[in-house]
């Protein structure tokens, strides 16, 4: 709804990591703009902390991301909420509700949502709802609980402030223009105009352009740079485990052939850094989306806010610069890997001419059909394209296409390389992603198949990024407990590379690392490579004070992990933390943090003979004091 002057009006503000609290804040607003609810739903970046006191009324949703991390656009928020100048009735007067969405299969499930609701009320605020929290293991997802905490929420408010709602809140009306008219507007342009302002990327600097250009246009681009920082390509792929293994794990090594960091200067990352890479679309699936929508893959369009939203304060759109259809399909429009959002087949329902398709689609988008939608959409994975498919009479606007398609999202990996080993190199270790589905059918990653599966023979650009992880590059001075298991492995090859090569000018700080497989002869990554660095004078090698720790996991009738091999050299590992080592952490995100985290709790205890109260105290000052990291994915 356009805003009034000086009217109250609802705020809602999200943080999203993936998408799904973007999506949940979006519907709470459209079911606000339907009981004639003033209302106004902000990314939590785009909105100045500052001006909370002088709010009355703000939802809050949130995801919590990694190991209890709040979201990228969230972190200036956080920092700014957490300033110790800011007085216990900073926010008197603010009444505000929190919706998290979390997993509970992670250790500090939802914990972003409980520490901002904790922290809000530590600063005055009122709650008007207890906290909601959305769980990915329910059966329906975080849907489950947001259905009910809603409509709750509805009642709350009413009871609170009527004025908000000239309605019953109970009765969702068709009032606003929300559900009718789509958020954005397409401009189509000719062929000559789109000629002369986006010719053909026939340098390194016009493709940079085009792919700023073009995301920059997308209504669901991130906060990050659109820009790449460099473009890659890939000079040796190799398979790190056997054929029938289970596990599709590739060593890919590519070297940059361009770089923005400077015009002479090759590539720039530290050890513990991210790469996120753009992966490329299946050309075949992206030919059957332009057919199925039918859509002309030649044309040239501009994408911009529509007029209200404009009038809403949206003006931070891309430059009126056309780009052809089909690219912005390839690099904006996640058509065949991304599962829609509910809105999506709601919105489907109000343009399928099939009586018994709109019928289907309408019951998917309300609360009775929340359950089989889950079912078949989310569990099944179901892609935009497969959707569209099952649904032939459904033909949509591009205008609700583009703003409702998920966003083609760069992926990130952990570098698995020195920079200062390999100038101008970048290294990964890339697990290909596959699993079936609840249906026996067979689901892969789009990026790990994909670059796994790149040819050598041809010149692929691949657009890329360098951004900080959750692992800092650490002092050559300070030892290092290093706990990697599978894949988590990748930026402790990148640690002990550069520490190899620290060690050839003065002696260096011990390295222990504690590595985890399944068998030894099927999924051993870098097993030479480790085993190198073992040898007499090597950085991992006992007479250096090091040591290296393998867990087969499956190599006998006991299951092994790495917490076991940490307490077996329980000594080891507490003589480095009393003389200030470091702990690293990364792999899986499932049980393995909570479990290396009970075992170094457990040798803490033993060896420093103390509590476990105590020696959580004392992981908890390792954590505070920058000596205790964790990169975690899922």
């Amino acid at each position: 709804m356009e805003d009034e002057p000086n009217k109250k009006k609802l705020l809602i503000l999200y943080a999203s990591e993936t998408g799904n609290a973007m999506d949940a804040a979006e519907r709470l607003g459209r079911e606000a703009d339907r009981r004639c609810c003033p209302v106004s739903v902000l990314c939590i970046d785009d909105f100045e902390p500052k001006s909370l006191p002088f709010e009355e009324t703000v939802i809050f949703v949130v995801s919590t991301t990694g190991q209890g991390d709040v979201p990228d656009s969230m972190k200036g928020f956080w920092r700014f909420l957490l300033q110790r100048s800011l007085s216990k009735e900073w926010l008197k007067g603010v009444d505000y509700g929190v919706f998290g969405l979390g997993d509970s299969s992670y250790q500090k499930y939802n914990f972003v949502a409980k520490k901002l609701d904790k922290r809000l009320l530590d600063l005055g605020a009122r709650s008007l709802i207890e906290r909601g929290l959305g769980d990915d293991q329910h059966p329906s997802g975080y849907e489950g609980a947001l259905d009910p905490w809603m409509s709750k929420l509805w009642k709350t408010l009413y009871n609170k402030a009527p004025n908000l709602f000239p309605n019953d809140p109970n009765t969702a009306t068709l009032n606003g223009t929300w559900v009718d008219q789509p958020k954005i507007q397409i401009t189509y342009h000719d062929v000559g105009k789109g000629n002369s302002q986006c010719s053909a990327a026939i340098d390194f600097k016009s493709l940079e352009m085009l792919i700023e250009r073009t995301r920059s246009m997308s209504p669901g681009k991130s906060s990050g740079k659109m820009r790449p920082d460099c473009f890659l390509n890939l000079t040796e792929n190799c398979p790190l485990t056997r054929p029938g293994s289970g596990k599709d794990v590739w060593h890919l090594e590519f070297e940059a052939v361009s770089s923005s960091f400077s015009l002479f200067q090759s590539i720039h990352y530290d050890v513990g850094d991210v790469l996120e890479v753009l992966p490329s679309q299946d050309p075949v699936a992206v030919d059957a989306f332009m057919k199925r929508c039918n859509l002309n893959p030649e044309a040239y369009i501009t994408v911009q806010p529509s007029k209200k939203e404009n009038s809403m304060g949206d003006t931070n759109h891309a430059p009126d610069i056309p780009v052809k259809l089909k690219t912005f399909v390839e690099l904006t429009m996640d058509i065949a890997s991304a599962s829609p959002r509910r809105y999506f087949f709601e919105i489907m329902s109000n343009f399928a001419s099939a009586q018994h398709e709109k019928e289907r689609l309408q019951y998917f988008a309300s609360p009775e059909g929340r359950d089989d939608l889950y079912q078949y959409n989310q569990k099944e994975r179901r892609t935009v394209l497969e959707v569209l498919e099952d649904f032939h009479s459904v033909q949509m606007p591009l205008e609700w296409l583009v703003q409702l398609i998920p966003p083609l999202k760069t992926r990130a990996f952990s570098i698995s390389s020195s920079n200062s080993a390999h100038p101008n190199q970048v290294h990964l270790t890339v697990s290909v992603v596959s699993w079936t589905t609840p249906y026996k059918r067979t689901r892969k990653g789009l990026c790990s198949t994909w670059l796994a599966g790149l040819d050598l023979q041809q010149r692929v650009l691949i657009p890329a990024w360098f951004h900080k992880g959750s692992l800092p590059s650490p002092s050559p001075s300070v030892p290092l407990i290093l706990i990697g298991p599978g894949t988590g492995c990748a930026p402790f090859r990148g640690f002990v590379e550069e520490r190899a090569l620290q060690s050839k000018s003065g002696p260096r700080a011990p390295v222990l690392f504690f590595f985890g497989c399944r068998n030894e002869e099927n999924d051993f990554l870098y097993r030479d490579f480790w085993l190198s660095h073992l040898q007499s004078g090597g950085v991992l090698s006992e007479d250096k004070g090091g040591g290296f720790y393998v867990a087969f996991s499956r190599d006998q009738p006991q299951k092994v992990y790495v917490q076991h091999k940490m307490r077996e050299q329980s000594t080891k590992i507490w003589n480095l933390l009393a003389g200030g080592a470091a702990v690293y952490i990364a792999g899986s995100a499932n049980k393995m943090p909570s479990d290396v985290l009970a075992a170094l709790e457990e040798i803490i205890s033993l060896e420093g003979g103390v509590t476990k109260e105590v020696a959580a105290r004392w992981i908890h000052a390792l954590e505070k004091s920058g000596r205790y990291h964790v990169e975690a994915w899922s």
